[in-house]
């Protein structure tokens, strides 16, 4: 399960890294970005729905199951909201390199809420990921950092660390896929009434941009949100949240190879620093489990 856990965690982190390829088109054509998540998440919900009908798994759920999954779905909408609002602050592949902050928040949130202990291992690699987080918001001449940025990127950040927690620590009897409907689908409503009130409208301009929907939805929120939540249930928040760090490196690959993102020192050494965190994460959560298991033997 452990393993499992761990690859589900990467699958995740690198489908949600590929957010730039479909991003960045819509950005330069002016298109709304409420409209843009409105329909991303309409549309990842209806697959993620389609499958829960060809399963026959009922889509019953109580009112505590409601409130919980509407507020996972604010949380998961303003995750977005902020990060897209970032690209206009930092370049895409640095704006998702920066959300990585999320599992020092995670771990954090864990340790003074839940008192879970932090191994010196495991402070090591929130350290080294933190620090190429740090590096990647660099500008490389006088080496400042683009509070703007830094600060909207970091809500993003914030609000995407209190989803992992809550779907970790909610305790609800429902299943991945019924998670990830409901979250979507309350997501797609929260960008639906935005978009409403600010009378943007509804309507789909070409063929091409409809498609672009559709695989947009698919790769980057229907694989990586079931994926995240299958991980989450196998190796924990923390763990998940680490192994996210293949997003960003995701993120900055696309941003260099499709969209000539200058590869800089910065990046080099931000990318390394955060793939030791992975590194180091991955190995003291086997010595945490070993030790348990040594101790249940014993």
């Amino acid at each position: 399960m452990k393993f499992k856990g761990y690859m589900l965690g990467i699958l995740s982190a690198i489908s949600f890294g590929l957010i730039p390829i479909f991003i960045l088109p819509l950005k330069q054509a002016h298109f709304s970005m409420d409209i843009t998540l409105f329909y991303r998440f309409l549309f990842s919900a209806m697959m993620v729905g389609g499958y829960l009908l060809y399963s026959k798994e009922s889509f019953r759920i109580n009112k505590k199951e409601t409130l919980i999954l509407a507020v996972l779905g604010v949380c998961y909408a303003l995750s977005s909201e902020f990060l897209f609002i970032g690209y206009d602050f930092l370049t895409p592949g640095i704006a998702s390199t920066v959300l990585f902050i999320y599992p020092v928040i995670v771990a954090l949130i864990m340790f003074f809420f839940y008192k879970e202990k932090l191994t010196s291992l495991s402070v090591g690699s929130l350290v080294f990921a933190f620090a190429g987080v740090i590096v990647l918001c660099l500008k490389e001449k006088g080496m400042e950092i683009n509070f703007a940025g830094l600060g909207v990127v970091m809500l993003s950040s914030l609000f995407y660390a209190l989803y992992m927690v809550i779907v970790n620590k909610s305790d609800m009897k429902v299943s991945g896929f019924k998670l990830s409907f409901y979250s979507m689908l309350f997501t797609s409503g929260f960008f639906m009434i935005k978009a409403f009130t600010e009378g943007e409208s509804f309507v789909i301009p070409s063929l091409s941009v409809f498609f672009n929907f559709i695989v947009f939805a698919f790769l980057t929120t229907v694989i990586s949100g079931l994926c995240l939540v299958y991980a989450i249930k196998y190796i924990g928040s923390t763990p998940t949240a680490i192994l996210g760090a293949l997003e960003p490196v995701v993120a900055v690959m696309v941003s260099v190879l499709m969209f000539h993102e200058r590869f800089t020192v910065n990046l080099l050494i931000g990318i390394i620093l955060i793939l030791l965190g992975v590194i180091l994460n991955v190995i003291a959560d086997n010595k945490k489990s070993k030790h348990h298991e040594i101790l249940e033997n014993a």
